[in-house]
């Protein structure tokens, strides 16, 4: 079967190898313009391969550490959805960096990351993100790219996020108040900035002077919030609109060309499953779509484009914000776990909830991102523990139920089935074979394997990037996934 490319491509691009302005499979005619006439199973061999990393639970799983130790074997690394109300932990060496726009992959050299049109851009954070990933060392320019459809957030989107999150009678979500949510409602109701208007400052200044016009009259109605300046944001605006400028292109060609030219590429999602806007719990979500299938829509590549899923989870369950936990741990044995794990926002330094391992929900969550292999991070938080909890099933009303609930109220219902499972006292800190785990240890991971309905490949036994266990099997796949050209 046979087909032709109807296509322009800009004079940089390679068709199916062929440079562009070099002669193609009609003669005389250059790659730029001309049909070029490919065989269908040529492409589908010569294209670069692809997985999404994705949080398995409610965020906070560990993503950083994961997308950074994989991004070894990947030319790319592609963020497709929220904004800077991530916060993505890596530690080299000791140094510690927190990325809450920029993708992990620019923490390894000769890596590209992508800034995908699926991420909401608040301009002053990235460039202070930028800035400080400079002066670490950190080498961005000509390997950082922003898309340049994606939404910006803008002063008065965080005036009404934290308005209303405040407000008397609404129903507290338990937002950044970064103003993502709000950028996102503009993005849907067709009146968002997109990167590629904020470069353009005559388009700029007027969208600023309506919208704050605008925006000002309904918060100043709703929740009596002092006026904005228009003339001071677009001032400010316009600076930052000129420093951005350099790292603005259509990203979707970019990561289309990759892959024409057989590079892999590593899709770096943020939040989590149960935080996603349409498979979360919601309304207690976040604005954006955190699971697999966003990977396509945030970045502009095809369906068909993904090779692989990876779940990220936590050996046991932390959530952030308001909403509903069925597996949440109040009392002491909580406590043990917060401190243990550390387990503070990246972002915000919020304490986060936390509990035990919740296999309904990475069940769900494998379901819904059709995951095929697992991550379990911070196993040594569990060193200490003679036993470990885990939830294996759901009851509501005294009957078992495999069902996730659609309503947050739902949940209310839920009565948690627990299993406990030995522990292993003594330490997995730092382990990198799986063989010297205790055997309490790999047994609690054959449990969560076997439960979960997807291979473990890969354990987290502390913070820094080489605390890490690789299985054989999963990094025969990723390097088989990922050979770059």
């Amino acid at each position: 079967m046979r087909t032709r490319l109807l296509r322009s491509y800009p004079s940089n691009f390679c068709v199916d190898g062929i440079p562009a302005g070099k002669e193609c499979a009609t003669p005389g005619r250059s790659a730029d313009i001309c049909l070029l006439e490919i065989s269908l199973t040529e492409l589908a061999l010569k294209k670069g391969k692809t997985a999404v990393i994705v949080g398995a639970q409610w965020g906070d799983e560990g993503k950083g550490k994961i997308v950074d130790v994989l991004s070894e074997n990947f030319s790319v690394v592609a963020r497709y959805a929220g904004g800077h109300n991530a916060g993505h932990t890596v530690i080299i060496n000791g140094k510690k960096f927190v990325l809450q726009l920029v993708p992990c992959g620019v923490l390894r050299a000769g890596c590209r990351s992508v800034i995908g049109n699926g991420v909401v851009l608040d301009p002053i954070a990235f460039l202070k993100e930028a800035g400080a990933l400079r002066e670490n060392g950190v080498k961005i320019d000509g390997n950082l790219f922003v898309s340049n459809r994606a939404h910006v957030i803008l002063p008065y989107h965080r005036m009404i996020e934290l308005a209303a999150e405040n407000a008397p009678g609404r129903v507290k979500i338990g937002t950044t108040s970064r103003g993502i949510g709000p950028a996102y409602e503009d993005k849907m109701g067709r009146r968002g900035l997109r990167v590629a208007d904020l470069l353009d400052l005559q388009l700029l200044k007027k969208h600023i002077e309506n919208a704050v016009r605008e925006k000002n009259m309904i918060a100043h109605a709703l929740f009596n919030t002092e006026p904005l300046d228009a003339d001071k944001m677009y001032t400010e605006y316009a600076q930052a609109a000129e420093k951005i400028a350099p790292f603005v292109c259509d990203t979707a060609v970019l990561l289309n060309q990759a892959l024409n030219q057989g590079e892999a590429i590593l899709f770096e999602g943020a939040q989590g499953t149960m935080l996603d806007i349409d498979h979360g719990t919601y309304p207690f979500v976040t604005s954006s779509s955190a699971t697999s299938g966003g990977a396509v829509i945030g970045t502009g590549v095809a369906p068909n484009a993904i090779n692989s899923v990876i779940g990220i989870s936590k050996a046991y369950c932390t959530r952030v914000g308001e909403g509903p936990f069925p597996s949440e741990d109040k009392g002491d044995a909580g406590d043990n776990l917060r401190k243990r794990g550390n387990e503070y926002g990246a972002v915000t330094g919020r304490p986060r909830r936390t509990g035990w391992l919740d296999l309904p929900l990475l069940r769900y969550s494998g379901m819904i991102n059709g995951t095929n292999w697992l991550v379990i991070t911070k196993l040594d938080v569990l060193d200490e523990l003679a036993e470990i909890p885990v939830c294996v099933g759901y009851k509501i009303d005294g009957k078992a139920t495999s069902d996730v609930p659609a309503q947050a109220s739902g949940y209310d219902k839920i009565e948690c089935v627990y299993q406990k499972r030995s522990g292993w006292r003594t330490s997995t800190e730092g382990i990198t074979d799986y063989e010297k785990l205790p055997k309490a240890a790999r047994d609690y991971l054959a449990f969560v394997e076997k439960e979960a309905g997807a291979k473990v490949g890969m354990i987290s036994t502390g913070p820094d990037r080489d605390h890490t266990i690789l299985v054989d099997e999963f990094v025969s796949e990723l390097k088989t996934a990922a050979k770059k050209a």
